[in-house]
């Protein structure tokens, strides 16, 4: 099997399968390849909005300490072998095809999903390497998300909460919670952000007590700056500056803290200058990444109202540092759009739409409907247009160009470059 025929393979699967109401489908899937996940060591994250940041947390924490460290995340940024890493090294394309022709040759004919079948690749990859832990990212969900067929994990992570995939989880974010919650284990430990509520907390907690779960408490910390770009603290009387703009980066950082603290007690080796220097070093892409050039670029693929107004905060930061905003925005349509859209377009000093980056992306004349109320709003042929205009408006004007909205219109710009 080639690489063309490999993801053939991936693609001949849609993204979501047939419809579940169980784990059934996700554990034949993998009893017929093995089990590869009873032979592994897991973290296992969900949430709304900072898993992937709390993910590479963790893992640099780990990598930085010695471990060999699976990393799982979806959607892939830049192609489709950077959601499967070991130490951040995406799967080469032999491996993948050669595990990608290994399944093909196992599976039945049931209606899998792409991740199903990715995750599949990923464990047994993990498992061929031999990784000493992995950092697992659920999909959607949690309670019926097929990375929930691990065993028991050594912790389970849940990141901020709130609205998103609504018409999968639930309208509300106490029901979304409780999907979420879905990942605790029986006699295994959570530990949660801290900037969900307290009904969130209650739902996540509840579910650790039914299922005799340590609910991990965070150290107390105390921020520390101007509330600026940069989401400094102080921990242990230690400052730490998270190298990732935006307030929320406090959060997640503070989460991965606890858990690196906890997996000493399962008997990782971490210590607090690999802890420091990954929370000093990790960069996500396309999470209010800033690409320094003239001029700056930001790219954030924050995709819900949460991830927008994270994104927001920034933007009016550098707004009141006499930066002139260039927005080129683009969503799709199955996110609360317009929210994203409200929250974004008033800081925006001009403000750009494109579609095309994927088949339900929202159009161009919908979205600018709506910015135009808040700015000077227009649609654009291309993403590669709507940037090089942005870019020649934000040299002219001490301006910053901003790409933002769907992480599959982030992924496009990455890939551009």
């Amino acid at each position: 099997m080639n690489f063309n025929q490999c993801m053939d393979f991936i693609n001949s699967y849609s993204k979501s399968g047939g419809k579940i109401t169980d784990l059934s489908r996700a554990k034949e899937l993998m009893d017929s390849i093995g089990n590869p996940e009873k032979s592994l060591k897991f973290v296992h994250i969900a949430g709304t909005n900072g898993k992937g940041s709390t993910l590479e947390y963790i893992s640099n924490a780990l990598i930085f300490s010695g471990y060999k460290t699976g990393q799982f995340t979806s959607p892939f940024i830049i192609r489709y072998n950077d959601r499967i890493r070991i130490n951040g090294i995406e799967i080469d394309d032999e491996s993948l095809c050669e595990i990608a022709d290994f399944v093909k040759s196992k599976v039945s004919d049931r209606e899998y999903s792409q991740f199903e079948i990715t995750m599949a690749i990923a464990f047994l990859w993990f498992q061929r390497e031999k990784c000493d832990i992995v950092v697992l990212e659920t999909g959607i969900g949690g309670l019926l998300d097929c990375t929930n067929i691990i065993p028991s994990p050594l912790l389970s992570v849940i990141t901020s909460i709130s609205l998103d995939h609504t018409a999968l989880l639930g309208n509300t974010v106490e029901e979304i919670a409780a999907q979420k919650a879905g990942i605790i284990k029986e006699n295994s430990a959570v530990i949660i952000s801290p900037d969900n509520s307290d009904k969130v907390t209650d739902i996540i907690l509840k579910t650790a007590k039914e299922k005799n779960a340590e609910f991990l408490q965070h150290e107390k910390t105390s921020p520390y700056g101007d509330g600026g770009l940069y989401a400094s603290f102080i921990y242990k009387n230690q400052r730490y500056q998270p190298k990732m703009v935006g307030i929320h980066q406090y959060y997640n950082a503070l989460t991965s803290l606890s858990a690196c603290c906890y997996l000493r007690k399962k008997g990782f080796d971490i210590s607090d200058e690999n802890i420091k220097k990954s929370v000093e070093t990790t960069q996500v892409m396309a999470r209010v990444q800033i690409i320094d050039g003239e001029p700056t670029v930001i790219v954030d693929g924050g995709h819900n109202p949460s991830g927008a107004s994270m994104l927001a905060l920034t933007l009016m930061y550098l707004g009141t540092r006499g930066h002139k905003i260039y927005t080129v925005m683009g969503m799709i349509d199955s996110k609360d759009y317009c929210e994203c859209v409200k929250a974004i377009a008033p800081l925006s000093d001009k403000f750009t739409a494109v579609d095309g980056f994927a088949p339900n992306a929202v159009k161009t004349e919908n979205i600018v409907d709506i910015a135009s109320f808040y700015t000077n709003a227009e649609t654009a042929e291309s993403l590669e247009s709507a940037v090089e205009n942005a870019k020649n408006l934000a040299l002219e004007n001490n301006g910053i160009v901003v790409v933002c909205g769907s992480l599959y219109l982030a992924s496009e710009y990455l890939n551009l470059k």
